[in-house]
């Protein structure tokens, strides 16, 4: 796809900034560049290749899944001005 210094302009009008001319003239490269960049990696044959979901083949250890802390409900509800059935009550605040 090749770009154009109107095409340059068009985009920079859009994202409103303003460009100058020799601006344009830079990035116009820059993005002709990456665009080549993006038709060589399109020319590769990735044919049998699986997508993977990071580059390197990496598993994240995972502890074992058990409880490790005791229930403590009737300790943290005794300073608690109410409470009805291991629930804190609350004053209506909405009529």
């Amino acid at each position: 796809m090749a770009l154009s210094i109107e095409d340059i302009k068009k985009i920079a009008h859009l994202a409103r900034i303003e460009v100058s001319e020799s601006e344009a003239q830079v990035t116009l490269t820059k993005l002709t560049g990456i665009m080549g960049l993006i038709e060589q990696m399109q020319a590769v044959d990735t044919t049998g290749i699986s997508p993977m979901s990071h580059s390197q083949d990496v598993v994240q250890r995972l502890r074992d899944d058990v409880v490790t802390k005791t229930n403590e409900r009737a300790l943290f509800q005794q300073n608690a001005p109410a409470t009805a059935d291991g629930l804190y009550l609350v004053p209506k605040v909405i009529e």
